[in-house]
């Protein structure tokens, strides 16, 4: 492509216009539409030694990792803006002028999405050559047209650190970004907490995509696919202000590009090690034994110079471990995980205007067990998962518009296998004392099978106009998306048990159900009883419960009489304990769900002096189908405004000032359309034991009653950004950074009980007792409120949840050397305040299922459990000239809020007061002042990296040796504390079950040419 442009153009780019390169060997496009950018763009300004513009200079721009190089003319005033260019740091710039002396700068960065400024000083033939760095000549150079927060990681970068061998490691080096050991970190406004089990660490707002595919589970949330991390071209990691362009925004968004091969072949082969002689004494006996391995080698090169490339890689990875017994630190069970990632790549550059680039790999890994130090034996699982991944890009050039066309198709599958596979009993103590032995019997529960698959068709166009009243970058695009979950899954003895101890014998259902009872597990709760009460009159053994029950004997069970049931029998129960409460699979099929995505956006950036505005509208479209094929759901196009304005401060591209607005929604999962569509598949029967026998109170699955339903007037979550921040460059290689955000989420989902909230014949008389809403009263809530003219025929509705909200404000200030010279290096603080009244992420959580904790019940509004008031992070590295590089890494946070807490049915929630009356309902609700109102402690980690590099004689190529030493200090300090105020059997509340992991040395040599 011909970037030469007009002088009157290039004038108007010079000062700020944003046109975004076409993906030509790379479309990182952004499932759900978004099309994240794959190339970049250089703004050059020429001048002479004396500060005069030079026109009509010749700028040659090229890479040996980019298949084509570009050339330019500089207008009138010295500049032109150059596209179309791939990512990389190693571009060279070559200028020639009529005279003034030939200049050529080397190492020019170019960033993926970015219209980066480097400006050059030339001299003239009667004096010697002269250099003057205008803006950055690294990635220090400002993007002055861009409100777009992120971090842009390169392959030089994430190797000279001290960090894991993935691109979910790379993440922690992004300022803000919280701490996460599975990989699934926060960011500024992201969740990073679950009632599920009280998890901390593990978001479900990122979206991930590897070179193109959006491998983000669409079940979960969370990442669904590895690979080498070695073939990591740049990682992109945005955490606020994107374009409507861009999917995602509530959680951070990171895009993978990979390499694409050279026109030389290059490869590399590698080997790293670690075992237990290598780590420090485990000072709290929770890591036994272990040992590692990791190989891979990439091979990349012309097939055809300058026109046909390939790139290969294949990676094997082994972790072995002795899980240990947290309390007596016997060795527990051994571990294995095996993986084995490969990859290849082709591109094809068929013209100058034409690439076609087809991609493919593949991540299948099988785990015998769980490293979790908390996971008894017998609740154990082995786990197989992976899956291949196929992407096809086309792109094509015709002068000022660009197009791009894509296909990929995305497999990933998670199956798990009980260990044991006796029946689960799990056993419930009231108070403290039990062991966690006592109280989990039998096995995990559960075998399953699951395929969480997508594929995905899009296009995308930019038109660039130019006019005597500022340019215009306009940008279109259109995609659909086809998510399908497959499940197959087994339930051992065909049934699951929660039984009270057999201690407990005689205990009544209101003290079972009573927060401050202090049991350490409660399957049920007193809104389940108008379900147990309309079982029972339904019963083909209804006069058995009357004669057991009906103590006044006035012909109908009151909620006071089932508060006054008393369990007492072990007859059947396994493990000999108190019959309670069990979950009986009468119905095991498979099935499968789908999803069905639109997505469209229009966007247009203008750019007049030293002014950019950026406005566009995303649409977002959904429709969910059950495993029946019945469409349960459509979320409407809904509406995304994205609007922009950024000042170029000085008009030389050195510093800017911005402010943005955006919508981000976030399209429900297909977990919440599996809890609706599971129409043909399993079926399980939830029942109480009373007197001599089980009864059935609740169905779950099938088609009779289904689990749940989309209510009509359900709204798709959101969240608003609003944000201020401003960038400069100093010097040639200093970047600073400072934004304020604030995000409020709101129209969360969730699912909701109407016989607890829509019942139109309670009364306050007749319902409060029961914690249900009447009509009138401040809960209640009709069926218009979801859509519906009267009850609809299922166990729960999906709808908007009533009151919740999030609200986020946040400081971030970032200091980064860029690397010039011998070293590089960042520096950065975040300061966070988070509050709200719901941890609800569109995952069938408690909330709608009981008042005691609704949104808008008294004291659940406080301090969001998960957040962390302050981080700080730091990282360098240095090169000795005879071939040491010496890095470290160090990240300090403040510790995590977390609420105390009471267990029910595997969720955590806060303390609870005795019953009171409030708006109408009787219930015990949130004590005040707990929610978010403990804090896990502080702790820091450093760690260090030597790296040896050394060219190879007789051989070419290079041998590197590294040596990692995580924890240097061996500074085993606490991470995390208990939340139950009961303990969970081996830890008591607020005594540390975490820890910094000992200090660790890891090993690595690789040779490439």
């Amino acid at each position: 492509m011909n970037s030469t442009k007009s002088s009157a153009r290039a004038r108007l780019l010079s000062k700020g216009a944003s046109r975004l390169a076409l993906g030509v060997a790379l479309s990182v496009v952004v499932a759900g539409s978004a099309f994240a950018q794959s190339q970049g763009a250089l703004r050059v300004t020429i001048t002479g030694s004396s500060g005069q513009p030079v026109a009509g200079a010749t700028v040659v721009i090229k890479s040996p990792d980019s298949l084509v190089s570009r050339t330019a003319t500089t207008d009138a005033e010295g500049k032109v803006r150059v596209s179309g260019l791939d990512p990389a740091t190693n571009y060279s710039v070559s200028i020639v002028s009529s005279g003034y002396k030939d200049f050529s700068a080397s190492n020019v960065a170019v960033s993926a999405g970015k219209d980066l400024s480097v400006g050059y000083a030339l001299a003239s033939d009667e004096n010697a050559v002269e250099q003057i760095v205008v803006t950055g000549r690294s990635l220090a150079a400002v993007d002055v047209t861009s409100a777009t927060v992120g971090t842009t990681l390169t392959l030089g970068v994430v190797e000279s650190l001290p960090t894991g061998r993935n691109y979910q490691s790379y993440l922690q080096l992004v300022p803000g970004v919280k701490p996460s050991s599975g990989g699934n970190p926060a960011s500024r406004s992201g969740v990073n907490y679950s009632d599920v089990g009280g998890t901390i660490g593990q978001s479900t707002d990122n979206v991930y995509y590897l070179d193109g595919v959006n491998v983000t589970d669409p079940l979960t949330g969370t990442f669904g696919s590895n690979f080498n991390s070695e073939i990591i071209q740049e990682q992109q990691v945005t955490v606020g202000g994107l374009p409507a362009e861009s999917a995602g925004g509530s959680g951070l968004v990171s895009r993978v590009v990979t390499k694409s091969g050279s026109n030389e072949w290059h490869g590399s082969i590698n080997y790293y090690l670690q075992n237990d002689k290598l780590v420090a004494k485990d000072k709290h006996s929770t890591s036994g034994g272990f040992k590692t391995y990791d190989t891979a080698f990439t091979l990349g090169g012309p097939i055809i110079k300058d026109k046909l490339w390939v790139f290969g890689s294949y990676q094997k990875k082994h972790r072995s471990d002795e899980v240990l017994d947290p309390t007596t630190g016997a060795v527990r069970r051994n571990v294995t995980n095996d993986a084995k990632y490969a990859f290849f790549k082709t591109t094809w550059q068929i013209t100058d205007n034409d690439r076609l680039t087809g991609t493919f790999f593949n991540d299948p890994t099988e785990i015998s067990g769980s490293r979790s130090a908390s996971t008894l034996n017998n609740r154990d699982s082995a786990t197989k998962q992976g899956g291949d991944n196929y992407k096809i890009d086309y792109s094509r050039t015709w002068g000022d518009l660009l197009i791009n066309a894509y296909y990929y198709n995305h497999k990933a599958e998670l199956t798990t296998l009980a260990a044991d596979q006796s029946i689960r009993n799990t056993v419930t103590f009231r108070g403290a004392g039990s062991t966690q032995a006592q109280r989990e019997l039998g096995g995990a529960g559960a075998n399953s099978e699951t395929h969480r698959n997508s594929e995905e068709w899009g296009a995308k166009l930019e038109y660039y106009l130019d006019t005597d009243f500022g340019s215009h970058t306009f940008k279109g695009g259109y995609s659909m998306t086809d998510n399908i979950y497959k499940r197959n899954a087994t339930v051992p003895g065909n049934a699951t048990y929660t039984s009270i101890a057999s201690a407990f014998s005689g205990r009544t259902y209101l003290d079972y159900t009573t927060a401050s009872s202090g049991w350490t597990s409660r399957p049920f709760a007193s809104t389940d009883i108008p379900r147990i009460q309309a079982a029972m009159a339904a019963s083909a053994n209804a006069s058995y419960f009357r004669g057991l029950l009906d103590t006044n004997s006035d012909g109908t069970i009151s909620a006071a009489e089932v508060n006054a049931l008393t369990f007492t029998s072990t007859a059947g129960n396994p493990g000999g304990q108190i019959n309670a409460y069990r979950a009986l699979r009468t119905v095991d099929a498979p099935y499968s769900i789908k999803s069905e995505g639109q997505t469209a956006y229009i966007q247009d950036t203008w750019t007049l002096n030293q002014l950019t505005l950026t406005a566009g509208l995303r649409a977002e479209k959904w429709s969910h189908f059950s495993s029946a094929g019945d469409k349960l759901f459509t979320f409407d196009w809904e509406l995304a405004p994205r609007v922009s304005v950024v000042y170029d401060v000085k008009g030389d591209g050195r510093s800017k000032v911005y402010a943005f607005y955006g919508r981000y929604y976030d399209p429900i999962r297909s977990d919440m359309a599996n809890f609706a569509g599971n129409l043909t598949g399993p079926v399980t029967e939830e029942q109480i034991y009373i007197g001599n026998q089980w009864l059935t109170f609740r169905t779950r699955g099938g088609a009779v009653v289904p689990d749940s339903v989309f209510g009509p007037a359900t709204k798709t979550p959101y969240t608003d950004e609003f944000m201020v921040g401003g960038s400069t460059t100093i010097g040639s290689s200093i970047g600073v950074s400072t934004s304020l955000t604030r995000r409020v989420t709101k129209d969360i989902f969730e699912d909701y009980d109407l016989a607890i909230y829509s019942d139109p014949n309670c009364t306050v008389a007749t319902c409060a007792a029961l914690g249900h809403a009447s009509p009138g009263t401040a809960f209640y809530l009709p069926y218009s409120y979801f859509g519906f003219s009267s009850a609809p025929n299922a166990n729960y509705v999906l709808g908007t949840l009533a009151g919740g909200k999030r609200e986020y404000t946040g400081f971030e200030l970032s200091v980064t050397k860029y690397k010039t010279g011998n070293w590089q290096g960042q520096a950065s603080y975040t300061r966070n305040w988070a509050e709200g009244n719901t941890n609800s992420d569109g995952n069938a959580d408690f909330q709608g299922d009981w008042i005691a904790i609704d949104p808008r019940a008294p004291n659940m509004w406080g301090p969001q459990a998960g957040n962390i008031k302050h981080q700080f992070k730091a990282y360098g590295s240095y090169d000795f000239d005879f071939g040491l590089q010496v890095s470290g890494v160090f990240n300090w946070n403040s510790g995590s809020l977390f609420t105390p807490a009471d267990p029910v049915s595997g969720r955590y929630f806060a303390p609870q007061d005795a019953a009171y009356t409030y708006a109408g309902v009787t219930d015990t609700y949130t004590t005040a002042g707990t929610v978010g109102s403990e804090k896990n402690p502080s702790y820091y980690t450093f760690d260090m990296r030597l790296r040896y590099q050394h060219e190879v004689p007789g051989l070419g190529g290079k041998v590197e040796f590294f040596l990692d030493a995580f924890n240097i200090l061996n500074k085993q300090s606490t991470t995390s504390v208990q939340k139950l105020l009961a303990g969970d059997g081996t830890y008591a509340f607020k005594q540390a079950n975490g820890w910094v992991e000992p200090r660790r040395f890891y090993l690595g040599a690789r040779y490439s040419f």
